[in-house]
C-alpha cells in the first residue's frame, strides 16, 4: 500500500513538474491586450505609481499609462468603457450617484496610539476612551491631563500629537465633531516625529495613519507603542464587541467585521464604468489584490486581511483570465498519458481499499473526515475510548511519564470546516482550566477554544504551524495541540469524560447547535439554508465554513462561551 502511494506521488510530482516548466516558460507572457489607462486622485498618485511600476517590472510587455485627474473628471474618463481608477473612500463616496463599479483594495485606517509605558494603561486598556474623551483632549487644553481624561485624581499632563497627513486631520475632525485645528497646545508633526515622542514619552497620546506604526520586519506594532482602545458604544468599559486591541491580526479582523469606528476607517477602491472584461485590466486588478498588497504599507495604507481579499477577488468572477501560451501537441498528448496512467492506478487503489474493508471492519481514529458529507449528525463524530473530553470540545489524555496530551474534538473541527491556520502559545506558558486554549483559523474567520484542564505547556505541535489541517484529519493523532505538565490532573478529571458519557452529553450538545443555528435561521438571510427544520433539524457538515464572520462570532458568544 505504501509504495503506490509513493508511486503516486511520484507520478504527480513528474505531472506538476512538466506543468511548472511550462508555467516558467510563459512567466513573462500577458494577455494579448497588454495596454492599460490607469486614472488617480493626486492624494494616491505615489501609491498608483509603486503598483504600476512593479506590475511592469513583471510583465515588460505591459504599458501602463497613468493619469492623475480630480474626482470630477473620473466619470468623463471612464464613461467609454476603458480605463479603469483608483479613489480614496471621500472620492468614492462622491461618485456614489453615478453608477460606477468599484472593488475594495486597500484600507486607509486612522488609529489613536499611546506608549506601552503609560502609567494608566491597564484602565484604559480595560475602560477605553470614546470619542467625546479625545474632542476634550483636542478642544480644551485644560483637559490634556490623565487625570481629568480618565476620571481619577492623578494629575499628570498629557501631551497630545496629530500626524500632519490631510486624511487623518480629517477623519480625526469627522471622529470628534471638531471643524479644525486649534492652537490649543496639541501637535501637529509629520509620521516620523509623532512616533519618536510617542516611544520617549510615556504621557504621550497621539493619531496617525496604522501603517506608520508597523516594523516591516516583524509585521507588528513598532515595540513600546500600542493601540489605545475605543469605547465605540460609550458604556465605559471594552466588553466583547470591542475587543479587538490584543494584537494586529484581531485588529483587522476587528476592522474588517465592523468592530471599529467607521469615521476613522476608510478604504482605497479601484473604480471603473463597469466591471472590468479587458483581460489585461483584470489581470492587473488581482495582482493589486494578491501579490500587490504587500506595496501598500510602503506609501501609508493597509492590506486587506485574507479573507476580505477573497472576498474582493470574487467580483471578478466570470472576467476573462489569462490567455494561455500556444499548446504544444507533444507536451499536451505526454500530459494526458500521465493522467491516464495515474487514474488507472487511483482506480486500482481504490478497489484494493473496498476489498481490504470488506473483511477487516474496524474503527480508525485517524480516519479524514469527509468534509461533502452534507448531513452533520451524531453518527459523524468519532469518539475513541481512553480520552478524557471536556465540554469546551477538547480532550485530554495522560501519558505514562505523567504529562498529558491535549486537542480539540471530532464534533468542533466537523463545524468549523478546514482549518487554515491556528494561533498557538509558546512553550513554557501556564495555562488554567476554562482559559483560553487557542484559536482556530479558517479564512481570517476565527474560534477561542479554552483548556480542559491546567498546567504548564511543555511541548506544542509545530506541524500545526505548516499545516493546521491536521486538526481536521486527525484530530486525536498528528492533530494534537499541546503536551502540558499537569497542575491539577487528579481533580479536574472528575468535571471531565470519557467515550460512552461524551457520547451521551453530544445528544444534548446537537440538540443546542440546532437550536443555535434555528435562532440565527430566523433572521431570513438566505445562506442559512442548511437549517432544514423541516425534515427534522438536518445540519450540513462544515456548518461554519461559507459563513460570514459575523455569525462565526455569534457562534463564539452564544455557542462556545455559554459552555
Amino acid at each position: 500500500m505504501k509504495s503506490k502511494i509513493i508511486l503516486i506521488i511520484g507520478l504527480l510530482l513528474i505531472y506538476h513538474s512538466i506543468a511548472d516548466c511550462k508555467e516558467a516558460e510563459k512567466s513573462n507572457t500577458h494577455p494579448l491586450d497588454d495596454s492599460i489607462n490607469v486614472f488617480t486622485i493626486p492624494d494616491i498618485y505615489d501609491l498608483t505609481m509603486k503598483w504600476t511600476s512593479e506590475y511592469t517590472n513583471l510583465y515588460p510587455s505591459v504599458k501602463i499609462k497613468v493619469i492623475s485627474t480630480s474626482v470630477g473628471d473620473f466619470k468623463r474618463l471612464l464613461s467609454n468603457g476603458t480605463g479603469i481608477g483608483f479613489i480614496d473612500e471621500k472620492s468614492n463616496a462622491s461618485l456614489k450617484n453615478q453608477e460606477l463599479w468599484n472593488v475594495e483594495v486597500g484600507h486607509d485606517l486612522i488609529v489613536p496610539v499611546m506608549n506601552a509605558a503609560n502609567p494608566f494603561k491597564k484602565e484604559i486598556c480595560r475602560k477605553g476612551i470614546t470619542s467625546e474623551g479625545f474632542a476634550e483632549i483636542f478642544q480644551n487644553n485644560e483637559n490634556q491631563n490623565w487625570g481629568k481624561l480618565l476620571d481619577n485624581p492623578k494629575n499628570i499632563p498629557l501631551h497630545f500629537y496629530l500626524t500632519n497627513e490631510s486624511s487623518v486631520l480629517n477623519r480625526f475632525a469627522n471622529f470628534t465633531q471638531t471643524n479644525q485645528i486649534m492652537n490649543n497646545g496639541s501637535k501637529v508633526v509629520s509620521g516620523d516625529e509623532l512616533i519618536a515622542a510617542i516611544i520617549k514619552d510615556p504621557n504621550a497620546l497621539g493619531f496617525c495613519k496604522l501603517a506608520q506604526i508597523i516594523d516591516p520586519n516583524k509585521q507588528d506594532l513598532i515595540e513600546n507603542i500600542i493601540l489605545v482602545p475605543i469605547d465605540k458604544n460609550g458604556n465605559g468599559r471594552i466588553d466583547y464587541v470591542e475587543s479587538i486591541y490584543d494584537n494586529l491580526q484581531s485588529f483587522k479582523r476587528g476592522v474588517w467585521i465592523g468592530k471599529y469606528p467607521n469615521a476613522l476607517s476608510g478604504n482605497i477602491y479601484s473604480v471603473s464604468s463597469k466591471r472590468p472584461n479587458n483581460i489585461a485590466e483584470v489581470a492587473f486588478l488581482k495582482w493589486v489584490l494578491t501579490d500587490g498588497q504587500k506595496y501598500l504599507s510602503t506609501n501609508g495604507y493597509s492590506d486587506l486581511v485574507f479573507s476580505e481579499r477573497q472576498t474582493q477577488l470574487k467580483q471578478f468572477d466570470g472576467s476573462d483570465k489569462y490567455t494561455s501560451a500556444p499548446k504544444n501537441s507533444t507536451y499536451s498528448a505526454f500530459k494526458i498519458l500521465i493522467l491516464l496512467i495515474i487514474t488507472i492506478v487511483v482506480i486500482g487503489l481504490l478497489l484494493d481499499l473496498a476489498f481490504s474493508r470488506s473483511s477487516i471492519k474496524r474503527v480508525n481514529v485517524n480516519h479524514t473526515p469527509k468534509f461533502s458529507t452534507t448531513v452533520f449528525d451524531e453518527e459523524s463524530v468519532i469518539i475513541p475510548k481512553g480520552l478524557y473530553f471536556d465540554k469546551t470540545h477538547t480532550w485530554a489524555f495522560m501519558k505514562k511519564d505523567g504529562s498529558v496530551k491535549i486537542g480539540i474534538d471530532d464534533f468542533l473541527q466537523h463545524i468549523t470546516g478546514k482549518i487554515t491556520r491556528i494561533e498557538m502559545k509558546n512553550i513554557s506558558d501556564e495555562i488554567k482550566k476554562g482559559e483560553k486554549l487557542l484559536t482556530l483559523i479558517h479564512n481570517g474567520k476565527q474560534l477561542n477554544i479554552y483548556s480542559p484542564v491546567s498546567g504548564t505547556i511543555t511541548e506544542k505541535n509545530s506541524n500545526l504551524i505548516t499545516n493546521s489541517a491536521l486538526i481536521n484529519s486527525a484530530p486525536y493523532s498528528e492533530g494534537w495541540v499541546y503536551m502540558i505538565e499537569p497542575a491539577n490532573w487528579s481533580r479536574e478529571i472528575q468535571f471531565l469524560s470519557m467515550a460512552e458519557k461524551y457520547k451521551t452529553w453530544l445528544i444534548e450538545e446537537f440538540s443546542r447547535l440546532k437550536d443555535f443555528f434555528a435562532s440565527v435561521g430566523r433572521k431570513n438571510v438566505p445562506e442559512y439554508a442548511f437549517v432544514a427544520m423541516q425534515d427534522g433539524g438536518s445540519l450540513k457538515d462544515c456548518i461554519l465554513a461559507d459563513l460570514g464572520p459575523e455569525t462565526w462570532e455569534e457562534f463564539q458568544t452564544k455557542f462556545l462561551d455559554r459552555i
